[in-house]
């Protein structure tokens, strides 16, 4: 793989003196707190604050359009071009910048476990906290391989640096610029640590289906057995939670990667939301929360520093970034063999999707391809009621390529290795949001049990009218009257225009993939 077109100005800078190398995670903690860039809570892990940046500035990321992008890269609103001028100015005025602070911080490492694929990459900070979340999100090297190191690609943050879009050519004073070409992510004006994580998996995105690799914005853990899950979803739908399971090691919460081996962590840590977390509902995140670890944008209590997890005052979208070290029940490494199940995790707030279904191979690449949702009030700035939410193959936002494309692989894996695909609905049961309740989540775990332990594989199933998936007629530890959403509506009418509604919405968003298959096209709703 091609390593990183580095400039004069670059190598200039690695090579002062101000610059600080691969330095351990407690050095990087007393360097965040001289620097009076966070400080310590109760149990000893960091807390930052990011200003106006609490998430992701979607509008203002871009990839420079050029020799090796222009006929690779899915244009579109998600993956808006940027003139390679632009890039290597900022560029310029970055490097620059980063030349005139007092220091700089180096991470070198990788994304990616299975080292047959892995990618070497190096993160340039201008804050030492964000140094520190790079350090335990990516994959730390041995001394050995730090040694040996070349990076591939280059991530420069730095968030101090604020563009002029009247002479720079961006959106705002903040961007993110993915150059192919040049193998280097630019990241200014945004003190935001995730754009970081997301960059990386955005490059990743690209570069492993170039070699036949499917990458995946899913959870994977392993059962005793070797037996191999993943679950997709959006925000919101469980992803983390019902992959954290006490009888299953983790392999990874939020980005994998699927070869011909088997399936692959393609970062080092995990970067879990803290909204409302709790000890008794998320042990293992809660736990997990300690030295090393990064608290993005958590209030805490002034006098004892205990973290407020309720409180969202800065912002819902509260974080945790750590190693998969914190986590007890994980496999070392991040690898695994082929799936054996694949869940699509859903928050449905219409309440007519049924809680579990079982997909075949066009029926997954249909959900795969809508990646549908509820997004809930208060979850994004603006949203006052739920809003059906599509997103192509789960993480529309970080896929360079056309969607189709990862749809495709995934289709083939499925049939290459027998894979059995369900799609579970985290949502609301027996009304809409707001007249309906929260399915339990002792019956989704139910769910996920048994389709993880098999027992859904050939059992009798009932066909729903209008969304033609195939629904087990009983589950363990369900009632089965839950299982078919009518059912537990009292306003049968009621039901049907809400679900007639959704299907419709299913039909209109799959517009826009009218060159897919007859096959795939005719799996989504029956309705329309």
């Amino acid at each position: 793989m091609n390593t990183v077109m580095k400039s004069s100005q670059l190598e200039e800078l690695l090579s002062q003196t101000h610059v600080k190398r691969n330095l351990s995670v407690a050095a990087l903690v007393e360097k965040v707190l001289s620097r009076n860039e966070g400080r310590l809570t109760n149990t000893g892990a960091v807390l930052a604050t990011t200003g106006k940046y609490t998430g992701r500035s979607p509008e203002d990321k871009f990839i420079v359009k050029d020799s090796i992008s222009e006929s690779k890269v899915d244009w579109g609103t998600v993956n808006k071009p940027i003139e390679e001028e632009i890039f290597e100015n900022l560029y310029k005025k970055v490097i620059s910048h980063l030349k005139d602070k007092d220091e700089v911080f180096v991470f070198d490492g990788f994304a990616g476990a299975d080292t047959n694929y892995q990618l070497p990459i190096q993160v340039i900070n201008e804050f030492a906290w964000h140094n520190l979340f790079a350090k335990q999100l990516f994959i730390r090297p041995t001394e050995e391989q730090l040694e040996r190191h070349e990076p591939s690609f280059t991530v420069i943050s730095a968030p101090t640096f604020k563009a002029d879009p009247e002479v720079d050519g961006t959106n705002s004073e903040a961007f993110i610029l993915v150059s192919f070409k040049h193998r280097v992510i630019l990241i200014g004006g945004t003190e935001y640590a995730g754009e970081i994580k997301k960059s990386i998996f955005s490059i990743m995105n690209l570069l492993l289906p170039e070699q036949n690799i499917l990458s995946m914005h899913c959870s994977a853990n392993v059962g005793n057995e070797g037996d191999v899950a993943l679950f997709f979803g959006l925000s919101g739908t469980g992803k983390t939670t019902l992959s954290a399971d006490p009888y299953r090691k983790l392999i990874g919460d939020d980005e994998h990667a699927w070869s011909s081996n088997g399936v692959f962590n393609i970062e080092g840590g995990c970067y879990a939301k803290c909204v409302n977390l709790s000890e008794e509902k998320e042990p293992q995140i809660f736990n997990a929360i300690k030295f090393g670890s990064v608290l993005e944008n958590v209030v805490v209590d002034e006098k004892t520093r205990v973290p407020d997890y309720d409180n969202t005052t800065l912002t819902e979208n509260t974080r945790a970034a750590y190693p998969l070290e914190h986590i007890e029940n994980i496999v070392e490494p991040s690898i695994a063999g082929h799936p054996n199940t694949i869940i699509f995790l859903t928050a449905d707030a219409s309440g007519t999707l049924p809680p579990i279904s079982k997909l075949t191979k066009e029926q997954a690449m249909y959900h795969f391809l809508s990646g549908y949702t509820s997004k809930l009030a208060g979850t994004e700035r603006g949203v006052t009621e739920p809003q059906a939410t599509f997103s192509a193959c789960f993480g529309a936002p970080f896929l360079p390529l056309a969607p189709a494309t990862y749809a495709k692989m995934l289709g083939e894996k499925i049939d290459l290795y027998n894979t059995n695909v369900f799609l579970i609905n985290t949502g609301w049961t027996g009304g809409s949001y707001g007249v309906g309740n929260r399915i339990k989540l002792a019956y989704t775990r139910a769910m996920v049990h048994a389709a993880l332990e098999g027992e859904l594989n050939n059992v009798e199933t009932i066909k729903d009218e209008i969304f033609g998936l195939e629904i087990p007629a009983h589950v363990a530890g369900v009632p089965d009257e839950v299982l078919i959403p009518k059912n537990t509506w009292v306003d049968k009418e009621a039901y049907d225009f809400a679900a007639k509604e959704l299907a419709t919405k299913f039909h209109t968003n799959f517009q826009k993939f009218s060159h897919v298959s007859p096959e795939i096209a005719a799996a989504g709703p029956v309705y329309k």
